[in-house]
């Protein structure tokens, strides 16, 4: 999966040209939700990763877009249906409050979403060792984990990480 800079049907065809299977993306759906009909018409739901960048705000979620740094007034949860509405194929939600902490996922902001749609979600933002990884498992149905901090300072190896995963095995 591709992500970062998608902003037209034109850029998801050079992804794919390039060997992405997918493209994830988040500003450009917030700025133009039409693009997710556009994207999936053309190359189906399964080609795209509807990205939501997500901070706590009081008992909610807002979504923000530009790598977490501008809010966009849109309610995590409401925003995650009217993307599965419109036809994405899966979601990625990263939780920016949790984003390079390695202190583990935001669960409560994963099972809300997971709740919230019926299309694949995967978590993103706070993994920083197996533990967490087998926390998020056990409290929720999550189809897909990103994790970058645990292999970028070599706190796992990706045999480690498969092995703590109840529906993985090394190989």
């Amino acid at each position: 999966t591709m992500g970062g800079g998608i902003r037209s049907i034109e850029d998801v065809e050079h992804a794919l040209a390039a060997g992405a299977d997918k493209v994830a993306v988040n500003t450009a759906l917030v700025n133009k939700p039409a693009l997710v009909e556009c994207i999936t018409s053309v190359y189906g739901s399964q080609c795209l990763v509807a990205s939501i960048e997500a901070k706590r705000k009081g008992e909610r979620w807002e979504a923000y877009i530009s790598n977490g740094r501008e809010p966009t007034g849109l309610d995590v949860i409401e925003w995650a249906k009217e993307l599965e509405q419109r036809g994405a194929g899966e979601i990625l939600v990263t939780s920016v409050d949790q984003e390079g902490t390695q202190r583990g996922f935001d669960i409560e902001l994963c099972s809300a979403v997971e709740a919230a749609v019926k299309i694949p979600v995967v978590a993103s933002g706070g993994a920083g060792k197996l533990q967490h990884l087998q926390q998020l498992a056990e409290r929720t149905n999550l189809q897909g984990v990103a994790i970058a901090s645990m292999l970028h300072y070599n706190k796992a190896t990706v045999s480690e990480i498969k092995s703590a995963l109840p529906c993985t095995s090394p190989r």
